[in-house]
């Protein structure tokens, strides 16, 4: 139930030999409630592939598959439901920072509701609930009325964290969640993420650049390397070696 599934998925930019191949044949599944970490050197195709499964980047090959639904001939409409139930979640949070921090985690219902309320930016008061529990659950509701631009980066973040919440979302991608902020708000932004993965159920998919936090936080590593899988499996069968190969021996 609630299966990914891609099936050699291949991104290039550019044609013919100019081309720069991005994401190389890649297959793999990743079950419903899985917490899954990418991790790779800068370049190595991990936001690349994020990117693919929400289809805001488009396989030049492949397929993507979800529960039985081919994601990757989604149009109109129905791309625009699979964006909302494959949330996410951004190194920069992509907020609207001269708008308060309950409006933007509002933004996050839009792509379900397809009528003149959304160009007014007039929310039902079900949803204004259901938006400040997403931001209690991120320990945010008494920032609700605050305009975003005056929280910390980590706030915003787990703004961003609650938007994504309010999509419903079936799987969360976390494309470098915490890459811009401290080791204290990155602690929480990934204690939360990880608390959502484990209460809700939640099929979580994140780029991290630093192995000690994936290590730390995910059940499953997968290692890309030029676009390429040289590792898939728990933190603990993955070697130093491997390590120190994936980062060009750069010991994290």
């Amino acid at each position: 139930m609630g299966s990914l599934q891609l099936n050699s998925l291949i991104k290039q930019f550019g044609k013919g030999s100019d081309g720069r191949l991005a994401v190389a044949d890649i297959t793999l599944e990743v079950t419903q409630g899985e917490m899954v970490g990418i991790i790779g050197k800068s370049g190595a195709g991990k936001s690349t592939l994020l990117r693919m499964i929400n289809r805001l980047v488009e396989p030049t090959s492949g397929s993507i598959s979800f529960d039985g639904t081919d994601v990757t001939s989604l149009k109109g409409k129905a791309l625009k439901k699979w964006r909302s139930e494959c949330a996410m979640i951004f190194q920069q949070f992509h907020l609207i920072d001269r708008l308060d921090v309950l409006t933007n985690v509002l933004t996050g219902t839009l792509g379900r509701r397809y009528n003149i309320l959304n160009i007014f930016k007039i929310f039902p008061k079900e949803e204004k609930i259901n938006a400040l529990k997403a931001l209690h659950k991120l320990d945010l509701s008494n920032k609700a009325l605050q305009r975003v631009e005056t929280l910390s980066g980590g706030e915003q973040q787990r703004v961003a964290i609650a938007r994504a919440l309010m999509q419903k979302p079936k799987i969360l991608l976390a494309d470098e969640p915490i890459s811009s902020l401290d080791p204290k708000n990155s602690k929480i932004v990934m204690d939360d993420i990880k608390k959502i993965n484990n209460d809700e159920g939640i099929t979580v998919i994140c780029n991290l650049h630093s192995l000690e936090i994936a290590k730390q936080y995910s059940r499953r590593l997968i290692g890309l390397s030029e676009g390429k899988i040289v590792f898939d499996g728990p933190p603990e069968n993955l070697t130093q070696k491997l390590s120190q190969e994936l980062y060009d021996l750069e010991n994290e």
